[in-house]
């Protein structure tokens, strides 16, 4: 996408939830035990910086399984939900649906992002 179109994501709740991505990963990785979670939440906050043409792909695992499940109420149920406010919230305007649908993208992301790659 375009200079203009990443400024108006960032202005959009883009760079904010970025910002939370980056403190949640942070958080997580205070423990030994909290790294990886960390490490994916670095990859997604660096993915809510720039999410036009990205995908995502899964590749599963009952490792991450697990260990989706415990992000789910860890962490995960939280950015979901700012992610869909910020869905909603964008897809008022016919301008705002494409910014939408990427906060949509990445609120499915928030929800198991264990046992995904982001290409």
């Amino acid at each position: 996408m375009s200079l203009i179109g990443t400024l108006i994501w960032w202005l959009f709740g883009g760079l904010v939830e970025a910002i939370g991505w980056f403190i949640l990963g942070i958080a997580w990785s205070i423990t030994i035990i909290g790294i990886p979670v960390g490490l994916q939440c670095f990859k997604i906050g660096a993915l809510t910086l720039m999410p036009f043409n990205a995908t995502v792909v899964s590749t599963g695992g009952s490792g991450s399984f697990l260990l989706n499940i415990v992000w789910f109420f860890l962490g995960g149920l939280v950015m979901w939900a700012s992610h869909v406010f910020w869905g909603l919230l964008l897809s008022i305007t016919i301008i705002g649906i494409p910014f939408g649908r990427q906060h949509f993208k990445l609120a499915a992301l928030s929800l198991s992002p264990f046992g995904k790659q982001i290409n």
